[in-house]
């Protein structure tokens, strides 16, 4: 199987040659999400180099590719849709301005507050099924590619530039698995978008019919007849008390995704890598950079799994990588469209399988037989929803999951030995955690009217840890209560004996 990590040398070429690979890759998704958003190309494009640029200078994670998202494109898309039906398509730009500025605020306040430390209660599981998930999409979006025109419109290219289209992306993922076996001087990735692209203008000019960058924008909207752009420039979003209530939801929204994407991939990046990035840090900066897009015309976004994987397999480890790819992406728009649009479409659809293969994490069926059901089963709901919902809604799902299995567990795991003291008192020793999942269990281990007058409950190795907890030995105090019986608790720990003095009113 293809092995993720290639192991190289962290220097400044690496980061160089993988940073411009990254950026030639970074070009047909920049394009694609901005339809998705319903905004101009050069919207997606302005994104993806300010984000690139912001995250790889002042983000927690050297090395992780951010930019114009699916996941964000999403979100924002009805918002574009609904306000230009209101209002037009130049309003409805400084309302999608806005949202994403917003956007940024949160995420700048999620960092300063330093909830990034949250990711660490995101289960091994949930994350192999993340990374599956994405994997599958990744995978599945390159068909798309295939088909000229949108929506119920689109129908699959002519036999031979199909058949055409095929070989070439045959060539691509070869070139990148095997050239690295003969040399690992130049990425891989690089050399074969290079090789494949002059091999389709020689076949052109044979006359063979080969899509390109350029044929791909067109099947999205006849009209652009180019890809190159001037500079960002500064654009005031619609700011009033109603454009801020209207794009708000969006906004929470949308930091939320772009939040848990960055940080589940800084994750995978920091094992990849055997490093450590800084979750706060990250998300300072991604905040940072989306305000950046609400001010200068990007539609917003967040780290990208599939060019990061790009980068990381073409040895950029270092803030480099990251800048020389958005400095990439804006020489490409501003002076070398012409270049960037004669790419075979074919050659950005076999990085892309490569990647999808490379990030998919096939150990997990070799795994499956060896860990808890349980967790083989969150790994398979965490894919399939990543899959057919979003990736914010499956990692969620996913913990939820996970800490229900856990409460599940530890509720069964609370025991009893009994003993009869001296002076006739009978003892429960407990032992285990009492809590919502082990309340019920709790209840069901005392006998009321056997038990003597006086019955005590050592809680020397056992702990209180909730308000089900309390309930429940309130719940067993009234019952010792109605046979005339009194219960003492004995070995409270302190924790225990605050939560107990707190609820003086109910135990």
């Amino acid at each position: 199987m293809l092995d993720l990590v290639i192991k190289k040398p962290r220097n400044i070429k690496n980061d160089i040659l993988s940073g411009i690979t990254v950026a030639l890759a970074l070009v047909p998704e920049a394009i694609a999400f901005s339809f998705v958003a319903h905004v101009d190309p050069r919207v997606g494009l302005y994104a993806a180099f300010m984000m690139g640029l912001v995250t790889a200078i002042i983000g927690g994670r050297p090395g992780m590719i951010s930019g114009a998202t699916g996941a964000v494109a999403v979100i924002f898309a009805p918002l574009v849709i609904i306000q230009t039906q209101l209002h037009g398509s130049d309003v409805a730009l400084t309302y999608l301005f806005l949202a994403v500025a917003l956007m940024g605020v949160v995420q700048i306040l999620f960092g300063a507050f330093k909830f990034g430390k949250f990711i660490r209660l995101i289960p091994h599981p949930v994350m192999l099924g993340f990374v599956n998930g994405l994997a599958i999409i990744i995978f599945k979006a390159q068909f798309s590619q295939f088909y000229i025109g949108t929506g119920s419109e689109a129908h699959l290219m002519p036999f031979v530039p199909l058949i055409m289209m095929g070989g070439l992306i045959l060539l691509t993922m070869g070139l990148i698995h095997y050239l690295p076996r003969l040399t690992k001087a130049v990425p891989a990735t690089l050399v074969a978008i290079i090789s494949v692209t002059g091999l389709s203008l020689y076949l052109k000019s044979l006359g063979f019919e080969i899509y390109t960058v350029l044929d791909f924008v067109k099947t999205m909207d006849p009209s652009i007849t180019t890809i190159a752009a001037s500079l960002p420039h500064f654009m005031m979003p619609a700011f009033s008390l109603k454009a801020i209530l209207t794009v708000l939801p969006y906004s929470l929204l949308a930091a939320s995704v772009g939040l848990i994407e960055s940080l589940m991939t800084l994750s995978l990046v920091d094992e990849l890598t055997e490093t450590r990035g800084r979750g706060n840090k990250e998300s300072i900066g991604q905040g940072i950079a989306n305000v950046v897009n609400g001010f200068f015309g990007g539609m917003g976004g967040c780290a990208m799994i599939g060019q990061s994987m790009i980068n990381i397999r073409g040895g950029g480890r270092g803030r480099l990588s990251g800048i020389t790819a958005a400095l990439s992406l804006l020489i490409f728009i501003l002076f070398g469209a012409v270049l960037i649009e004669s790419i075979p479409l074919a050659a950005l659809v076999g990085v892309m399988f490569m990647v999808s293969i490379a990030t998919f994490e096939w150990s997990s069926f070799r795994i499956l037989k060896k860990i808890p059901k349980s967790d083989a089963l969150v790994i398979f709901i965490v894919s399939a929803t990543t899959v057919a919902v979003d990736l914010a809604v499956a990692v969620f799902v996913g913990v939820i999951i996970s800490a229900l299995v856990f409460a599940w567990e530890q509720g069964k795991k609370i025991k009893v030995t009994t003993l009869t003291s001296k002076n006739g008192r009978k003892i429960y020793k407990l032992k285990g955690a009492l809590f919502f999942g082990s309340a019920t269990s709790f209840k069901e281990l005392f006998e009321f009217r056997k038990d003597p007058e006086h019955i005590v409950i050592d809680f020397e190795h056992a702990r209180v840890y909730d308000h089900s907890g309390l309930e429940a030995i309130q719940n067993i105090s009234g019952r010792y209560g109605q046979q005339g019986k009194k219960l003492h608790l004995l070995n409270l720990s302190k924790e225990c004996r605050d939560l107990l003095d707190k609820a003086d009113n109910i135990v």
